[in-house]
């Protein structure tokens, strides 16, 4: 038996303060569009803004619904209509914040696993990483510079 170890590398920041200018404007996209998400089952609020290589910035936010499983994530939300509109461009950035109605989010929550397999989708289409910046309502940020070091074992066309 042999054992492989893996290794993730994560950046905080400590405050919006700390991002780049670049970065704070996408997160700012990214809170609007958290406003916006419809989760009235949840009161689980998340926003999620891309920056594309076309310079083009899409928001997306979850949208639920009353029969669970129909309802869409707001980083998912983002990336198909990325897609979508903009086929040929890359996904460069991503920022997502996520609040809670019941009470304030101060830690970074990172995007669900369903998300991050859609996200792994795309760096591999594009062939490149996507930086990914994440954060609750307030408080500190985290960036990975690649999905994979959100989910390092992806499942993907590969293996198909």
């Amino acid at each position: 038996m042999k054992e492989i170890k893996i290794e993730s590398t994560l950046y905080l920041f400590e405050s919006l303060e700390e991002l780049p200018k670049e970065v704070t404007f996408l997160m700012g996209k990214a809170v609007e569009a958290r406003e916006k998400a419809y989760a009235p089952y949840s009161n689980f609020y998340v926003g999620a803004a891309l920056l594309l290589d076309n310079n083009e910035i899409i928001t997306g936010s979850n949208q639920e619904n009353a029969s669970y499983p129909s309802g869409l994530c707001a980083e998912r939300t983002a990336i198909y209509y990325a897609n979508s509109q903009y086929p040929d461009s890359k996904i460069v950035r991503m920022a997502i914040t996520a609040g809670s109605k019941k009470n304030q989010t101060t830690s970074p929550i990172p995007p669900c696993g369903a998300c991050r397999q859609a996200i792994a989708e795309y760096e591999v289409k594009q062939d490149a990483p996507i930086e990914i910046y994440f954060m609750g309502e307030v408080g500190k940020i985290a960036k990975s510079n690649s999905l994979a070091n959100l989910l390092p074992l992806i499942f993907d066309k590969s293996v198909l």
